[in-house]
């Protein structure tokens, strides 16, 4: 099966795939010791969320969780003030399946009829606010990674069937061919020459949460591959990957600006190019300053980017941002700065417009 978009499965009848109660005996609390007080903190992480079981039951989750397709499932988070995370698609496709409740005491997350495209991270944590401003509170917070197991899909499906990856040298690059059975037995392989790409545990890994790693991601990797996958059945193969390799360098945006005419006429239009050079996918924040700012004066702001090859597997990206004057006037004379900033920093870069 080649990377199938997400199916909707029908829904379980009463009793199947039942999940059994869990009876937990509680023991009385004992002082701390001092030594208990450096339990690790992942353990610690987990006490505000657990998973309501049958009867009104509960169980706190572990790191991972396996439940089969179809099931629902019910989260609760401790707190009055609960932000929850969870696979994006199901945001992206504004999924009716799942609905968040925050009540007095906790929050509550339903998935209903479950499908293997849900796997993955479902975490939550409490917000401390004051005013209109909150922050995440490090000390309780719960994580759990979900694989909903579907022997017909044992890769995640995503919504595409090719994907590109940038391999940077600087940083580890994934591909995310992910499975929703966790003991599958999952292979990488190159379309062309075709054949499979050893992983040795230490340059290439696999990691069933994350997918493919490479450690230190070189131009010899880059070209079209796709995983396979073994568990109890016919091998199943993920949707295809393209790997660009990828070299510019690091820094604040490498920046240019360019004004159509630095001595404009009265009533012309008038646009002011500001451009940057960089990685595929970093994104770039554009700011500009006018002479007209401050008295309100009217202009247009346009930003968009695309990508160029620049040959031998190189690939650029290139961002603009575009400052419009529609009926240049003596109060658009003077300088105007754009200011492109990146993870690295930014960079300031200026031009004059006069008139004729």
């Amino acid at each position: 099966v080649i990377g199938q978009p997400a199916k909707t499965k029908r829904p379980k009848e009463p009793g199947e795939n039942k999940i059994k109660p869990v009876n937990k005996k509680v023991k009385p609390k004992t002082p701390k010791m001092k030594e208990r007080e450096s339990v690790d903190s992942s353990l610690k992480s987990q006490s505000i969320l657990t998973q309501v079981m049958d009867k009104g039951h509960f169980q706190k989750l572990a790191a991972t969780l396996s439940l089969a397709a179809g099931q629902n499932i019910e989260l609760r988070c401790k707190g009055n003030n609960v932000t929850w995370n969870y696979p994006s698609y199901l945001d992206t496709f504004k999924d009716s399946r799942l609905s968040i409740k925050q009540l007095d005491r906790y929050s509550q997350l339903v998935l209903a009829n479950s499908t293997a495209a849900d796997t993955g991270e479902y975490s939550c944590w409490l917000q401390l606010c004051n005013g209109n401003k909150c922050r995440k509170d490090e000390t309780k917070t719960g994580s759990t990674y979900i694989f909903f197991t579907d022997k017909e899909e044992l890769f995640v499906p995503t919504p595409s069937y090719f994907e590109i990856v940038y391999l940077n040298p600087d940083k580890p690059a994934v591909i995310p061919c992910r499975v929703t059975t966790p003991s599958a037995k999952v292979t990488l392989h190159r379309e062309f020459p075709a054949e499979e790409i050893e992983t040795d545990g230490t340059g290439i890994i696999y990691d069933a949460k994350k997918g493919f790693v490479f450690q230190h991601p070189t131009s010899d990797h880059k070209g079209i591959v796709y995983c396979k996958a073994e568990s109890q059945g016919a091998p199943q193969i993920s949707i295809k990957y393209h790997l660009l390799y990828v070299e510019v360098p690091k820094g604040p945006p490498s920046t240019t600006i360019a004004v159509s005419s630095s001595r404009a006429g009265l009533s012309h239009r008038v646009h002011v190019v500001c451009t940057v050079l960089g990685e595929p996918d970093v994104d770039v924040n554009f700011r500009w300053q006018y002479p007209g700012q401050e008295s309100g004066r009217p202009v247009i702001i346009q930003n968009f980017w695309r990508l160029i090859n620049r040959g031998i597997g190189h690939t650029t990206r290139i961002s603009k941002s575009v400052l419009l004057v529609e009926d240049f006037e003596d109060i658009d004379v003077g300088n105007y700065v754009c200011i492109a900033q990146n993870l690295q920093g930014e960079t300031t870069v200026a031009t004059k417009a006069e008139p004729k």
